[in-house]
């Protein structure tokens, strides 16, 4: 190899690198606090980010409604002014689309949850006798549950006063866990506040901000993989889009399929428990698992038999989606076959739990399409057929 200029600065570039691996490796408790103190300052940039993309879905859809077809009739001045409309019309709308959907939401389960709630309070040391008797005539044809069942016993006189001692030695660290809470409740306010701007003018402003990128990417990086990372990038945000739209499409039908099976089978709390279920839903494929406590427990205090065909119609609802809903709902909206649906939940859940699930589905169908199509290129560069 020739000492060239150009191959000397490439020499001292691997140096430079090896170097600050090596020093990296070394102090690598310094690199990762490091790495922790800057995403912490960060974090409401991220954040801003999730909630722009979040709400870009509803804004684009808003937009493309209301503003399509009069941008592509209007001429001159009006042009101009529908589209500096645009962007900020559609904004508005679909902050208030999204904040009437929570008020809904909230307006029919939080009433609910808290007559529920004020319900077993009151009823609850009543109903505990009678479960026990149910519970016994229920388990009538099996002995061993009913020897079980009569040991159980409780002491209250030792619960009073383990609880008295609690709060005899424990309310000092009770007061500094409050204030602890209540700092960590600030932050986190400040953060999403800070966010919700931060997404606000990313919205508002993408254009430019796409304009920006692009021409720093061209300016830094050769034509060819400046071009093929606009191109991944696009993919990318088109398939998380359409991951977002059918996950939450998934939830409203598996809720909606709840709350009608249950009012049909007359089981009480039906639409307190399909809204909690639709919810938690949003966790691929095993998020409505966690309504199946919350029900069970529910239905539990009524009757027992109820609780049980319950857990009966949960499990035959939840093989229904989970084979049928999900993979074609979910996995035809990011491209991706339902098996590698299945394999992209279990493995990210492994990884890095609800986060990992909810993330992992569309990453894997990024790099799903683009080794289809690299697969697919190289077929036709080498002239080969392969069914």
């Amino acid at each position: 190899m020739e000492l060239d200029q150009n191959n000397i600065r490439k020499i001292r570039g691997l140096i430079v690198f090896a170097i600050l691996i090596l020093i990296g490796l070394y102090r690598f408790d310094i690199v990762i606090g490091s790495v922790s103190f800057i995403l912490h300052i960060l974090l409401p940039l991220f954040l801003g980010c999730a909630i722009a993309f979040i709400l870009s879905v509803p804004m684009d859809r808003i937009q493309k409604m209301l503003f399509t077809k009069p941008l592509l009739s209007a001429k001159g001045k009006k042009k101009q002014r529908l589209e500096k409309m645009a962007h900020p019309v559609s904004l508005i709308l679909a902050i208030i689309f999204v904040l009437a959907l929570l008020f809904i939401v909230t307006a029919l389960v939080l009433p609910q949850l808290a007559t529920t709630a004020t319900d077993l309070a009151r009823s609850l040391p009543e109903r505990i006798p009678n479960l026990e008797a149910k519970l016994e005539n229920f388990f009538s044809a099996n002995p061993e549950a009913l020897s079980y069942l009569s040991t159980i016993e409780i002491d209250w006189q030792k619960l009073a006063t383990g609880i008295a001692d609690f709060f005899k030695s424990g309310i000092g660290n009770i007061l500094d866990s409050t204030f602890v809470v209540a700092k960590g409740i600030l932050s986190a306010f400040t953060s999403f506040f800070i966010g919700f701007v931060f997404a606000c003018y990313i919205l508002l402003q993408k254009e430019t901000l796409g304009r920006q990128i692009r021409k720093l990417l061209f300016a830094f990086l050769p034509q060819k993989y400046a071009q093929k990372t606009i191109e991944i990038c696009a993919l990318t945000h088109k398939i998380f889009a359409s991951f977002l739209a059918g996950q939450c499409l998934e939830a409203v039908i598996l809720g909606s399929m709840f709350f009608v099976a249950m009012s049909i089978m007359r089981l009480p709390y039906a639409l307190l428990i399909g809204v909690f279920i639709a919810f938690t839903a949003l966790i691929p494929i095993f998020g409505a698992f966690i309504g199946l406590l919350l029900g069970t427990f529910l239905i539990l205090t009524v009757s027992p038999a109820q609780a049980l065909i319950f857990v009966i119609l949960f499990f035959i609802l939840q093989q229904v989606e989970g084979n049928l809903i999900y993979p074609n709902v979910v996995g035809g909206s990011v491209g991706l076959p339902s098996i590698w649906v299945l394999a992209a939940v279990t493995i990210g859940g492994s990884l890095f739990g609800i986060i990992g699930m909810l993330i992992f589905i569309p990453i894997v169908s990024v790099l799903y399409t683009l080794l289809r199509e690299t697969t697919n290129h190289r077929l036709k560069e080498k002239k080969l057929k392969v069914e």
